[in-house]
């Protein structure tokens, strides 16, 4: 096979130079010596596709295209042509070509960087982000449309302020022991969930306005600021929410 060719060279094809680190030297001084996939497949079952270099990760990447051979020396020479795993996957496809690779090998790399760019998209849409007032407004009037009257939620912020959970909690209005039981079971939950930050939202009945409503929480809200520290979980602000209006205890200053 026309693969085979790539055993001991330093790769330079159509006439350009392989990427070369700042020193002048290639990521891999040999692209040998030949590897066995059943080695390297009880590899990853035995200790997890994470133990992998990008050479590896490449090489078994590439027996999809390959049915046969050592893929490792083209995996080698892919990375020190173009220079990394990730410019590998996104190099032109007539470059991938030129390099050596055929169509059931390139059409390999460009599921699965396809795959990669739509996870990060369904994390994003999944795991919103909610630093700012203009995300945080736009959360209140889609997510928690038709959310019960006269609940308290609470959104759990990891340290980039994407929504971790949003969940219903007791929220009673109660003081002293009562509170403290209720903000320790919200930051045993934030604990689980690996959050570090929490915004509390209480939903206003009909009857209730939210200036009106806003204090009710306040004790909690405190509760939460004084145990939060020692676990290093901040409490953002808390707001009430009636159809489109609102009030914060953090712009009330009372919080």
């Amino acid at each position: 096979m026309a693969f085979m060719s790539f055993s001991d060279m330093n790769l330079s094809m159509s006439g350009s130079a392989p990427n070369s680190h700042s020193d002048g030297t290639l990521p891999f001084a040999s692209t040998g010596p030949y590897g066995h996939r059943k080695r390297m497949r009880e590899r990853v079952i035995a200790r997890g596709a994470s133990v992998l270099a990008d050479y590896e990760l490449l090489e078994m990447m590439l027996f999809f295209g390959i049915p046969r051979g050592d893929t490792k020396p083209l995996a080698k020479a892919l990375i020190n042509q173009f220079g990394s795993f990730a410019e590998v996957l996104s190099a032109p496809v007539a470059a991938l070509k030129d390099a050596g690779m055929n169509s059931d090998s390139i059409a390999t790399l460009r599921l699965s960087s396809l795959a990669a760019r739509r996870l990060g998209g369904a994390e994003v849409r999944e795991r919103p982000h909610l630093g700012n007032w203009e995300a945080l407004l736009g959360y209140f009037d889609t997510a928690l449309e038709g959310a019960v009257p006269g609940q308290l939620r609470v959104l759990f912020l990891d340290n980039k302020n994407r929504l971790l959970a949003d969940e219903a909690v007791c929220g009673t209005s109660s003081q002293g022991r009562e509170t403290q039981r209720e903000a320790a079971d919200i930051l045993r939950r934030a604990l689980e969930v690996h959050a570090t930050a929490l915004i509390l939202i209480r939903l206003c009945t009909e009857t209730a306005m939210p200036e009106k409503v806003i204090g009710l929480d306040e004790p909690l809200a405190r509760e939460l600021m004084r145990a939060g520290g020692f676990l290093a979980i901040t409490l953002h602000d808390v707001f009430a929410l009636h159809g489109g209006s609102w009030a914060s205890l953090k712009q009330l200053r009372r919080l």
